[in-house]
């Protein structure tokens, strides 16, 4: 039987189903979590930075990012992003891609420290198969900046990516719309 593993200790008032082990090498700061319960009651445990939801129908998790992170839809693309008057960064996602959920911090802290030059957005690669499709997303994750609602040159880049390889990714990229 699989469980969670953590370094707090938190109370329930019903049994919680097993579980996968996470394992991180960076240092994980949830104040709380939220879980399924074996009687489908969902309990939401909320963190300044993460929230994170376990389904008693499947076995997988997803991480609902906040700090500047929005998840967008197929139908919210065209004025969140090609409409929007500063430059988006978009990130091409999955639930079940282990890159995908590597590179969430690193995407997160991007939020955080451009939220003044950019916004970030997060979609979906299953539930958006037509802008998968669209934008030609052959591998997850994939980040495209965009830029008064054209795909910025040379800013697409595929799979996991450090936060120093993001930054050096990010900063010329910034500088050259800037200037242009």
């Amino acid at each position: 039987m699989d469980t969670l593993l953590s370094n707090s200790t938190l109370l329930f008032r019903t049994p919680l189903l097993p579980v996968r082990a996470v394992t991180s090498t960076s240092k994980l700061n949830f104040s709380s979590i939220a879980f399924t319960s074996s009687n489908d009651t969902t309990h939401h445990f909320f963190t300044s930075q993460t929230k994170i939801k376990l389904s008693s129908t499947s076995p997988k998790f997803t991480c609902a990012a906040s700090g500047g992170i929005t998840e967008i839809s197929q139908s919210e693309f065209p004025n969140t992003v090609l409409k929007s008057d500063r430059p988006v960064l978009v990130e091409f996602v999955a639930n079940w891609c282990g890159p995908c959920r590597l590179i969430a911090p690193a995407i997160q802290w991007v939020a955080q420290e451009y939220g003044d030059r950019l916004m970030v957005v997060k979609i979906d690669h299953d539930a958006n198969p037509q802008l998968i499709e669209q934008y030609k997303v052959y591998g997850l994750p994939t980040l495209i900046l965009f830029k008064s609602g054209q795909e910025v040159p040379e800013s697409r880049r595929e799979g996991a990516i450090t936060k120093a390889k993001l930054k050096e990714y990010l900063d010329p990229l910034l500088e050259s719309i800037s200037v242009a």
